[in-house]
């Protein structure tokens, strides 16, 4: 074990919304020692997210923003060193949103042991973690695609939109994935199975994203927003469904301003029966456990499939979210904090 803990906090606020390295600060203090009734939990693996953005802004959200001077928050896998409580025993492998710090006395934090033996443990933050049971809740408790329906995917290569695409596969759809670059359009349809995959950053990414959808669009899984949602409208059938779960072309400064219309976006609505429902995680906290087990029989069939940007050291962890904001990654993002 290190001599010291590590945990990296909130410095200052992105100036203009753009965060930068000084946005955080790490510092270094002495391990804690649990009391009475505490444990010892050492992190093994952090997950970085898009949400993240909008924490460290101090707007209105749905959840308040982490103050200046706390601990950055984030979902982690850690191990208990020490403990005093007769509910765990050093070795358990812990799932909770514990935030970017090394080593720590859970107060209060809700977490639940994982199985260190089905999967990687990285996975847990990943296709099986927060972003595949999103995934899986919106397609198949908002989406409920039908076989040889289209479902559209935006930011296809990314941990949430791959395990939507394959589970519509799966569940016997065709699936369309949106990405940026020819490099993640090949890892969409060549390593996830999606039957197409459209670049959004081609100039002709309209007329290619209606070229991959014949038969127009019964299911789009929003994430993007901005020009790409303008490109999916027309395309979307009567009685489609959109869940949506982020719009990452707001969160993104410096993206082009939207052109379409409330009124025309209303009408569209009306006239095509189109039902959009934005959801979080949390909504669907009751189908976790059922989530996870399919998530992980596909795993172990061959039928889902993942990749993962893997950042070494806590102190990285900025660098790395800097990094996914950026769209520099395929896949999950997730950082090795220990062994």
């Amino acid at each position: 074990m290190s001599e010291t803990a590590e945990r990296i906090v909130l410095a200052a606020r992105p100036p203009q919304g753009i965060a930068r390295l000084d946005t955080w600060r790490l510092e270094r203090g002495a391990i804690p020692t649990p009391g009475p009734g505490e444990m010892l939990l050492r992190t093994l693996w952090l997950s970085l997210d898009p949400y993240m953005r909008n924490r460290i802004k101090d707007e209105p959200s749905y959840t308040a923003p982490i103050p200046i001077g706390g601990i950055m928050e984030g979902d982690a896998i850690s191990e208990v060193v020490s403990s005093n409580n007769p509910e765990f025993a050093p070795g358990d492998i812990l799932f909770g949103r514990t935030g970017w710090q090394s080593h720590f006395v859970p107060k209060g934090e809700k977490l639940r042991r994982v199985d260190k033996n089905a999967l990687p443990l990285s996975v847990y933050l990943g296709v099986a973690g927060m972003p595949g049971v999103t995934g899986y809740a919106g397609l198949l408790e908002i989406g409920k695609p039908q076989p040889g329906e289209t479902v559209v995917v935006g930011a296809a290569s990314g941990a949430v939109g791959a395990t939507v695409g394959q589970v519509a596969r799966i569940k016997g759809a065709r699936a369309v994935g949106i990405a940026g670059g020819p490099e993640k359009c090949r890892y969409v349809r060549e390593e996830l199975g999606f039957d197409e995959c459209v670049d959004h950053r081609s100039p002709t990414f309209a007329a290619n994203l209606a070229k991959a959808c014949p038969k127009g669009i019964d299911v789009y899984f929003e994430g993007i927003g901005g020009p790409v949602f303008e490109a999916v409208l027309p395309l979307m059938n009567t009685f489609a469904r959109m869940p949506m779960c982020g719009i990452i072309s707001v969160y993104t400064p410096g993206q082009p301003a939207p052109t379409l219309s409330v009124p025309a976006l209303m009408g569209t609505m009306i006239t095509k029966r189109i039902t959009i429902k934005g959801f979080l995680y949390r909504d669907y906290a009751s189908i976790e456990e059922r989530a996870v087990k399919d998530i992980t029989q596909w795993i172990s069939e061959g039928k889902l499939k993942y990749r993962e940007t893997v950042i070494e050291g806590l102190a990285n962890a900025p660098e790395g979210l800097l990094k996914l904001l950026r769209g520099d990654h395929i896949g999950k993002v997730v950082v090795r904090v220990a062994q």
